[in-house]
């Protein structure tokens, strides 16, 4: 097919009155009868960028002046075709006439999600002598599902391939025969794949979507898809974007299709619009979710669940607890990345239910070994975000985690721990999880990030593992000094994890002779705002049992309420007694021959499904004991059944035992 050399420009239209010109590389013109040489075009394909992202294009919008482009009569679209260096590449040709069934596309579809690799994806497509416009848009995307790495192809190679180039090469030259469907799928693939956006394919797409939008045709879904790629090109500010969001805002949203509404979602998360931009339509098909919410598939429930977290739509509770009862049947069927959306999600907006748990419960041990390291991880946060202690899910992470160690990334490694630590559980392959531990620490320790290892050891020493080798090289000032972030000032919570180290090495480890930390990077209390060390005490449950010991004592002044002691830890209730056992008043510093802690443990110092105390209260209690202190336990769910009374009597008649017992 011949073609005369361009002679018009290409003009960028703002919406509105500003104009401006656009450069453009041209395609190389050979004369009737001659090959396009491929390696030589000056197409989307020859202009793959190594670059990592993309430099925003200055304009809204691309658009093609036809009243200076002369060109010669187009071939029909189904028997267009490239030919590679006389006809050695790739033969297949887009088309619309004449073109694949339904049955032949769906077929192709699940073929191509069939394909592990890139190389698959390209002798399926070899394979393949007609294909439909969305059939070349889906290979590409499949292209980049296997390829992406964050902001670059993981092999950027892969675009110079012959198949991906006579397929690029296609979607140019026909880019004004694409279906509306086609275009703007092909478009947003090409932003997956990092094209140049200054390459002629993706000019030619976005000029062509330009006029397809003018014209108002456009369904929801397709400006959803045109809109998001937009975004990647553009950022959140594009004029394209804006005119797709004005003809989107028109449709109702309760008149909706699934897939419509899911488009929406997705799209409004990748523009990711602030100061409450479009509300009035988030709050309408929040609305129109809830009815729709039992018929979505997984996909659709990952993908609405991560919306309203980029979206910030905490108002939406409603919506995000009829999500999870969805999620419930779906457990088994999601993928790695939408069960680990799910979990993130819920974890963002603190909810969970014990169906959503039972049903993770079950499927938690068939997936372990063969998941992806990242949802493994966000499993095991997910209940340890949540207090759930469920020994089924924690002992088949940590069998996994035995095996499957060196697939995990440092800040992976410890998560795991931090979510033992936190629930102050052992499996019963303790002893092989921290040798492993060890092992890693050895092998790896330069590798960790400093406040990822300083949350590794400490929650070690939360379930009464001691790391004394590496404690020794966190003291050091070198250490200490990666902790001060851009030269800023040490968190008070890590100098209360640094304190809380160095404590437990003093008391549970007198055999260690290692650095001290220097006063400087210790902190006075454990009980800090936010973030602590301790678990403030419930005011319900304290006002309860200070009642009953004034009954009990005679007088206020006979015990000390949240008393800070030279150890860091603040005591809700602490009685001193003289050699006989007699009651000394609070204020009282001479003769005192033993102290009482007593621990007035509400809810939240304990696993919410099991009474069992959490890490950092365990090792508080434990701490208490090794200072002198006897120890007396209150916890809720005994003083709930019992009589104020009779609880406080054990305070002074229970000497062999520190804890109360039902």
């Amino acid at each position: 097919m011949a073609q005369k050399l361009l002679h018009g420009v290409l003009l960028l239209r703002q919406l509105g009155t500003s104009r401006c010109l656009l450069p453009i590389r041209f395609l190389s013109v050979r004369g009737p009868g001659q090959a396009l040489c491929m390696g030589c075009q000056c197409t989307s394909a020859g202009g793959f960028i190594g670059r990592q992202g993309y430099k925003q294009l200055q304009v809204a919008c691309v658009r093609r002046s036809l009243g200076t482009t002369t060109t010669n009569t187009r071939e029909p679209f189904s028997n267009s075709s490239v030919s590679l260096h006389r006809d050695s590449g790739p033969h297949f040709h887009l088309t619309q006439l004449h073109g694949p069934t339904v049955e032949e596309e769906e077929a192709f579809q699940q073929r191509l999600q069939g394909c592990s690799s890139s190389r698959q994806v390209f002798s399926l497509l070899h394979s393949v002598g007609i294909m439909s416009d969305n059939m070349a848009a889906a290979a590409l995307h499949r292209v980049a599902d296997l390829e992406q790495a964050g902001t670059c192809l993981k092999n950027p190679a892969v675009l110079e391939k012959d198949t991906i180039r006579a397929l690029c090469f296609q979607l140019e030259q026909e880019s004004r025969r694409l279906t509306d469907a086609g275009l703007a799928s092909a478009l947003l693939a090409c932003t997956r794949l990092f094209l140049d956006p200054w390459s002629t394919l993706m000019v030619r797409l976005v000029s062509e979507s330009q006029e397809r939008l003018d014209r108002g045709v456009m369904t929801v879904v397709q400006l959803c898809t045109l809109g998001q790629a937009m975004v990647a090109i553009e950022g959140p500010n594009c004029v394209m974007l804006e005119q797709a969001m004005e003809q989107i805002q028109k449709q109702e949203p309760a008149q909706w299709s699934l897939a419509e509404l899911v488009a929406v979602y997705r799209f409004l998360q990748s523009a990711v619009f602030q100061n409450g931009k479009y509300q009035d339509l988030l709050n309408a098909m929040h609305a129109h979710a809830l009815t729709v919410s039992s018929r979505l598939n997984p996909t659709a429930v990952s993908v609405l669940l991560n919306a309203l977290v980029t979206l910030n739509q905490t108002q939406a509770t409603p919506l995000v607890i009829n999500l999870c009862k969805q999620a419930v049947r779906h457990v088994p069927h999601f993928t790695d990345d939408e069960l680990t959306g799910v979990l993130g999600a819920l974890m963002h907006f603190g909810h969970s239910d014990h169906y959503f748990v039972d049903a993770m419960e079950k499927y938690v041990p068939t997936m372990t070994f063969t998941s992806h390291p990242e949802t493994v991880t966000q499993v095991i946060q997910f209940f340890s975000s949540r207090n759930i202690l469920s020994p089924t899910v924690l002992d088949a992470v940590a069998e996994s985690f035995v095996y499957r160690a060196d697939d995990f990334s440092t800040t992976q490694v410890a998560k795991h721990i931090m979510a033992l630590g936190k629930l102050g559980y052992l499996p019963p392959n303790a002893g092989t999880v921290f040798r492993k531990v060890e092992n890693i620490l050895h092998s790896h320790f330069s590798h960790f990030q400093p406040q990822s290892l300083l949350n590794l050891l400490h929650s070690c020493t939360l379930v009464e593992r001691f790391p004394v080798n590496f404690v020794s090289k966190v003291f050091k000032s070198y250490f200490l000094q990666q902790l001060q972030e851009d030269g800023n000032r040490v968190d008070r919570y890590v100098l209360a994890q640094l304190t809380q180290l160095y404590m437990t090495m003093k008391l549970e480890c007198p055999f260690y002779e290692g650095p001290r930390l220097p006063p400087k990077y210790q902190v006075k209390s454990f009980l800090l705002p936010g973030r602590s060390l301790e678990t403030p005490v419930d005011l319900h449950l304290y006002n309860s049992v200070k009642t009953g010991l004034v009954n009990l004592l005679g007088a206020r002044h006979y015990f000390g309420s949240k008393v800070l002691t030279s150890n860091c830890y603040t005591l809700d209730v602490e009685i001193k007694l003289d050699e006989e056992g007699f009651v000394l008043p609070a204020s009282h510093v001479d003769e005192v021959y033993k102290r009482i802690a007593v621990c007035i443990d509400g809810r939240k110092r304990f696993t919410v499904n099991k009474r069992q105390l959490l890490g950092k209260e365990a090792i508080k209690q434990r701490h208490l004991r090794l200072l002198g202190y006897e120890v007396v336990q209150i916890p809720f769910y005994e003083f709930e059944k019992l009589q104020t009374r009779p609880v406080l009597w054990n305070i002074y008649t229970r000497k062999s035992s520190p804890t109360v017992t039902g």
